[in-house]
């Protein structure tokens, strides 16, 4: 049976503003109704830098996406990312609360719900907070501390920062966008390359260890699972937008011409072009046309993405798991369309690379181009809205209490004051953003 639960994912990127529309059919596959996209002017490196315009830009991409559907979008799932996003490691303890000893999920709470009054530096706020392992007393590693007997309980925790004018420019701009008087409400904010994840990622990677890396016009994202469990995230201050650039000042030409021959005609390894291939842009106005060397452009893109790859190395070789990667590396995101670009990563990481295209989850769809890696990040986020990622929350059901509706509540965190771990959040836009929708479809279009 199809389901008639839809879910919105909006994508405030660099380069582009998009909306997804979701549902899932009758196979659990993730079906899209509609989609829009929008130039974004307003943002630089994944922040916010210019309300109006960011408005406008994720009005057109809501409105577009609205028309396809033919529904009124009233909830959405952000994704957040910029050089601004900070992650460390916290590890605090607690006392069993419980006169048989024995650790229950409101311990695991209160733990995760300490970790969100840390002290951060100042302008930042908590985003997620990701259970890494736990131990009881003198047992260490432990994924599931419930029902485990002891007097403490110990957790490590991996916390990602950002910064509160951040979250309050992007809060500011979603909520002064759509087509209700009440505008738009944001029903969970994520980390973009966790949203990635969620679409480009298969289980079997997160366990036997793998390295996501999403080039998107702004930043490069990366993210370290292992065990199942994403033990590093960074972003990387660089991505398509300045590898462009460099076209641009490096062969002299204008910024639209830069970006439409990156797309056309880059590629990532020089030896990999034919030496005398030229292609001719339009001139100025009234001069001659202008001749570039396919070699020349991907030289420029080498120099710029041998940057990139330094940084991902880095950041590898800091996470502390560079002998844990099985599954290697993933590349997505739009800069991940690069001729070449899987062979240029194998060649300065040495581990086995593939390209990540979101498409293990998504049924039959009239929108093809939903299918490339730029899109990765788009779909994730619709597809949190459908995936129970903490199962904790189903197997502990007792402490959630239910409306008359029967549909669980939960807390919705908005900042780290209201303590309420990363995966729970998710499991609470599972139950909240899909109702934002149901009293809006338009049955007939389907």
């Amino acid at each position: 049976m199809m389901s008639d639960k839809l879910v919105v994912g909006l994508d405030i990127g660099t380069t582009k503003i998009c909306a997804i529309i979701g549902r899932k059919n009758e196979f659990g596959k993730l079906e899209i109704l509609g989609m829009g996209n929008a130039v974004s002017d307003g943002v630089i490196r994944g922040e916010v830098t210019n309300i109006d315009k960011t408005v406008s830009s994720i009005n057109k991409a809501i409105s577009d996406a609205e028309q396809e559907a033919n529904i009124r979008i009233g909830k959405v799932i952000v994704g957040i990312a910029g050089q601004h996003i900070r992650s460390i490691k916290i590890q605090d303890s607690i006392l069993i609360d419980n006169p048989e000893g024995e650790v229950s999920i409101n311990e695991v709470k209160k733990l995760e719900n300490d970790i969100y009054r840390t002290v951060t530096p100042p302008g930042t706020d908590i985003l997620h907070v990701m259970p890494q392992e736990y131990s009881v007393d003198d047992l260490y590693g432990i994924k599931e501390p419930v029902g485990h007997v002891g007097s403490r309980l110990k957790g490590e925790f991996h916390v990602i920062t950002a910064k509160t004018r951040a979250i309050h420019n992007i809060n500011k701009c979603v909520k002064r966008s759509g087509n209700l008087p009440e505008g738009l409400e944001i029903q969970s904010m994520m980390l973009e390359p966790i949203a990635s994840s969620l679409s480009v990622l298969t289980e079997e990677d997160k366990e036997a260890g793998v390295v996501l890396v999403d080039i998107g016009g702004g930043t490069t994202d990366v993210a370290i699972f292992y065990e199942g469990v994403i033990r590093h995230t960074a972003v990387i201050p660089i991505g398509g937008k300045r590898i462009s650039e460099d076209i641009k000042e490096g062969l002299n030409i204008l910024p639209n011409q830069a970006e439409k021959l990156k797309v056309k005609y880059g590629c990532a390894i020089p030896d990999e072009t034919k030496e005398n291939v030229v292609v001719s842009i339009e001139g100025l106005r009234n001069r001659a046309p202008k001749e570039i060397s396919v070699k020349s452009l991907a030289q420029v893109i080498e120099a710029r993405l041998e940057d990139i790859v330094d940084l991902v190395n880095k950041e590898i070789e800091d996470s502390g798991f560079s002998d844990r990667l099985g599954a290697g590396l993933i590349l997505t995101g739009g800069g991940a369309q690069l001729s070449y670009i899987k062979q240029f990563f194998e060649y300065h990481t040495g581990l086995d690379v593939q390209i990540g295209y979101p498409n293990e989850h998504l049924g039959k769809t009239k929108y093809e181009e939903v299918k490339s890696p730029k899109y990765a990040t788009a779909v994730g986020l619709v597809l949190a809205g459908f995936m129970n990622v903490d199962n904790r929350e189903n197997k502990y059901s007792e402490i959630i209490k239910a409306d008359d509706k029967g549909v669980a509540k939960i807390p919705t965190l908005q900042s780290k004051k209201r303590g309420l771990s990363f995966f729970t959040h998710l499991n609470e836009t599972i139950k909240s953003s899909i109702l934002g929708f149901e009293e809006n479809i338009d049955n007939t279009k389907y």
